[in-house]
C-alpha cells in the first residue's frame, strides 16, 4: 500500500529511500552506543566526555527524525523498530560494563569514522537521484565529521 506519493521517479525514490533507512540504522545505532557509554564511563575526564556523549546523542536522534520524516515524505514508511535495528546495525559499539574514558572516546571515534564513511557513499549515490536527499546527508556528515574531530581531540596525548 502506498499512502503517500512521491514527486521522484520511482528509481531516484528507491535510491533516496535506502540511503534514508540505512542512515536511520546508523543514526538510532549511534544514538544508543552513545547512550550505553554515557551511563557506564569511568574515568578521569569522566564529567566532560559524559557531557560529550550527550551532544552526539542529541544530534544523532534528531537527525534520525528528520531522516525518517524525508523517507515519509518520499512515500516510503521508515523502519526504526528494535528489531530493525539490532539486525542491520554494524558501526562499532563500547564493550559490556564500566567503560574507560579512554576506550569511549576510541569507540565514538571508530563508530562515527565508519558512519561518516558510509554517509559518504550514500551522498555520492544520492547525487543523481535526489538533491534534497542528498543535501541532508551533507548536512548530517558535516556534525558528525564535527563530533569525531572533538572526540579524536581527546585522544591526543600529552607532550611531557
Amino acid at each position: 500500500m502506498t499512502a503517500v506519493r512521491s514527486t521522484l521517479p520511482d528509481e531516484a525514490r528507491r535510491v533516496s529511500c535506502e540511503a534514508l533507512q540505512d542512515t536511520l540504522v546508523d543514526l538510532l545505532g549511534l544514538s544508543l552506543i552513545g547512550k550505553q557509554a554515557h551511563w557506564n564511563i569511568v574515568g578521569p575526564r569522566f564529567r566532560s566526555i559524559h557531557l560529550q556523549l550527550d551532544e552526539v546523542v542529541s544530534a544523532a536522534r534528531n537527525f534520525a527524525d528528520t531522516v525518517a520524516e524525508r523517507s515519509a515524505a518520499l512515500g516510503v514508511p521508515p523502519d526504526g523498530r528494535p528489531e530493525t535495528i539490532a539486525k542491520t546495525f554494524t558501526l562499532p559499539a563500547p564493550k559490556e560494563g564500566w567503560v574507560r574514558d579512554s576506550d569511549a572516546v576510541q569507540v565514538m571515534v571508530e563508530s562515527l569514522q565508519d558512519a561518516i564513511g558510509r554517509l559518504r557513499e550514500r551522498i555520492d549515490a544520492t547525487e543523481k537521484a535526489d538533491l534534497v536527499t542528498q543535501d541532508l546527508l551533507i548536512t548530517i556528515t558535516a556534525e558528525l565529521e564535527k563530533q569525531r574531530w572533538m572526540f579524536d581531540a581527546e585522544n591526543v596525548p600529552r607532550e611531557d
